[in-house]
């Protein structure tokens, strides 16, 4: 039971080194080296065996033909523009959709407050009529009783009036 016990522990081990090891290489010496930190910039990209992220080895013979010519880098970007253009594509238009929905919403709120603006005019304009025709006017204090504008109160309901009528029926 003990041996069971022993071989569990030891395969469990190899499957955590191994799960670590995910760069390997050839160093200088040709002797292969695991690590889960990338080889130092002297290791040429031939010795390179295996790299993270279920990348697949980099063949030593394929490597060299793969760096020497020109065209085989510049290849590969052309073939991967197709699909950075449809991402492009999409995520212009959700920008536009997103500037059009804020560009509704302050329309909105400009007619939203342009209304305000006509109502609180139209008020304004009604209350300069009701005090310019000389009638008695009485207001509602915080009592609740009803007060008679004298000729002071009345100026200065007034000049309330006008600033209201000067800043919303412009």
């Amino acid at each position: 039971m003990r041996w069971i016990q022993t071989l569990l522990v030891c395969a469990l081990w190899l499957v955590g080194v191994s799960a670590q090891a995910q760069w390997q290489w050839l160093d200088n010496s040709g002797r292969k080296v695991f690590s889960d930190q990338p080889p130092p910039s002297d290791i040429p990209v031939k010795n390179i065996l295996k790299q993270p992220g279920n990348i697949a080895p980099v063949p030593a013979a394929a490597a060299p033909a793969q760096l020497t010519p020109v065209a085989a880098p510049v290849a590969a970007p052309a073939a991967a523009s197709p699909q950075l253009v449809e991402v492009d594509t999409d995520l212009i238009a959700r920008k536009k959709k997103a500037e059009a929905e804020v560009a509704f919403k302050i329309k909105a709120e400009a007619d939203r407050l342009a209304k305000i603006k006509t109502t609180n005019c139209e008020k304004a304009r009604a209350n300069q009529a009701l005090m310019d025709s000389g009638v008695r006017v009485s207001i509602t204090n915080t009592k609740g009783e009803r007060e008679i504008l004298d000729d002071a109160a009345r100026a200065a309901e007034q000049k309330k009036i006008r600033a209201v009528t000067e800043a919303d029926c412009s």
